[in-house]
C-alpha cells in the first residue's frame, strides 16, 4: 500500500491557499465576464454527457460516451474543435474581467507572502510546501526545493507582475516591434475570440511599443527548475 500522506498545515499554507483561492476567482470571473453560452451549449457535452444539455441526443454516441478517453474518442475532439470555433464571446460584464486582473495581482502578492512565511519556519514537520532550509524531497511531489527555485520562482512572479500592469508586454508571433499590453486587455475588455487572438487581429487594439518579454527571459528562469519543468513548480508553488 502506498504511503499515507499527512502534513502539518501553517501560516505559510494559509496564504498558500488564499493564493490559489484567488487563481480559481480570476478564472471564474473571466469566464463570467463574458456571455460563452453558444460555446456551452455546442460542445460541452463532451465534457458532461449525461447532462441533457441541447445536443446531447444528437452528437453523443449512443453509448453515452463511456466508451474510449478523452483524446482517443473521435467525437470529443470534434467537440473540441467546435469549442475552439465557438470561443468568441461578447462581454456582459466588463467589471468582471477587470476584477479577474486584480485576483493574479493579489494571488501574486499572496505568494510573495507565503514565501516569506516559508522561509521563516525553523521546523521541518510535515511540510506541504517546503523552504531551502527544510531538506528531503517532499512526499506530494517527490521533488526537493533549492534556493535556486525559490530564486526563480520570485523572477516568475515579477515578471508576471509586470506583464500584469503593462510595463512588460506580451509578445506575439506576428509583431516583432510590439507587443500586447495586458493590462489594458483586462481593463478594456472587448469581445474575446479565441482563433483571431491567436492569428491576431482580436488583439490588434492591445499592440503597445515598448518593452517586450523575450523567450531569453523564460528560458533563464525555466532553466533553474531543472528536469521537473517550470509548469510542474508552479502548480506546486503557485
Amino acid at each position: 500500500a502506498p504511503p499515507a500522506l499527512t502534513f502539518r498545515f501553517d501560516r505559510a499554507d494559509g496564504y498558500w491557499l488564499q493564493g490559489y483561492a484567488e487563481f480559481l476567482m480570476a478564472q471564474a470571473d473571466f469566464w463570467l465576464a463574458h456571455d460563452f453560452r453558444n460555446a456551452f451549449d455546442g460542445s460541452f457535452h463532451m465534457l458532461f454527457p449525461r447532462a441533457k444539455l441541447p445536443l446531447q441526443d444528437t452528437l453523443v454516441p449512443p453509448d453515452g460516451g463511456m466508451s474510449g478517453g478523452m483524446l482517443s474518442s473521435e467525437w470529443r475532439i470534434a467537440d473540441f474543435i467546435s469549442l475552439v470555433h465557438l470561443v468568441n464571446w461578447p462581454v456582459v460584464e466588463p467589471e468582471r474581467r477587470q476584477a479577474a486582473r486584480r485576483h493574479l495581482i493579489e494571488m501574486i502578492r499572496l505568494s510573495r507572502e507565503d514565501w516569506k512565511a516559508i522561509r521563516a519556519e525553523t521546523d521541518n514537520d510535515r511540510e506541504w510546501l517546503p523552504g531551502p532550509q527544510q531538506k528531503g524531497a517532499s512526499p506530494l511531489t517527490g521533488l526537493e526545493v533549492g534556493e535556486e527555485q525559490v530564486q526563480a520562482w520570485h523572477a516568475a512572479l515579477d515578471l508576471a507582475e509586470d506583464l500584469l500592469d503593462g510595463r512588460t508586454l506580451l509578445p506575439h508571433f506576428r509583431f516583432a516591434d510590439k507587443g500586447i499590453n495586458m493590462k489594458r486587455f483586462f481593463d478594456e475588455p472587448k469581445p474575446f475570440d479565441l482563433v483571431l487572438s491567436i492569428t491576431g487581429p482580436a488583439i490588434a487594439p492591445y499592440l503597445e511599443s515598448g518593452k517586450i518579454l523575450t523567450s531569453e527571459e523564460f528560458d533563464q528562469i525555466q532553466r533553474q527548475f531543472g528536469s521537473a519543468g517550470f509548469l510542474t513548480f508552479a502548480l506546486w508553488f503557485n
